[in-house]
């Protein structure tokens, strides 16, 4: 995983709760790089497992909670950092379906040989939207977390349901246009 993931996540702990919980999650973890990340360097998935891990251990906040909130986070890291992909877009659906054949080669520029997750899209009728998400990694709570952050960010009303297809690496979220009364 890039480090910019591993240094927004401990951004987030800091903010959210506190240095000193950052201290002890990253002391109280077994981690190769000794928790010290860049945000060009690249390190183990294990190493945020173990982080997310040792954090709902101290805060009694579920892990798939964690990772959920902390996808919401990572969006607006990512917002911040590349403006251009949502000038690009002006909903939630044109956004998401670029994902794959837009954002994440403009990612795989920034790191080459980045490892990321694959995204199929289906439109089966007007106002839905089905994403299937495939990794080799169990972060399927992680691209939950950052379509709930995009639906936060364009305000869009969206009812999502997500159907798990393996244990954490593949997922299908279906996206549907909530009717305004």
């Amino acid at each position: 995983m890039k480090g910019m993931v591993f240094t927004s996540f401990l951004e987030m702990v800091e903010n959210k709760f506190s240095l000193h919980i950052v201290d002890q999650i990253i002391e109280n973890s077994d981690l190769p790089s000794g928790g010290s990340y860049t945000s060009v360097g690249t390190y183990g998935h294990h190493e945020m497992i173990q982080l997310v891990v040792q954090l709902s251990q101290r805060t009694n906040i579920p892990v798939a909670d964690l990772v959920r909130t902390f996808g919401e986070y990572l969006f607006t890291q990512l917002i911040e950092l590349h403006p251009q992909f949502i000038q690009e877009n002006s909903s939630v659906f044109s956004f998401l379906q670029k994902v794959d054949s837009y954002i994440h080669v403009e990612v795989r520029k920034l790191y080459p040989g980045a490892e990321l997750p694959a995204f199929e899209y289906e439109t089966p009728v007007p106002g839905t939207l089905i994403m299937s998400y495939r990794s080799s990694r169990p972060f399927a709570d992680l691209a939950e977390g950052l379509i709930n952050g995009c639906i936060q960010y364009y305000g869009e009303n969206i009812n999502m349901v997500r159907e798990n297809l393996d244990e954490g690496t593949a997922a299908r979220f279906i996206l549907t246009e909530a009717e305004v009364k």
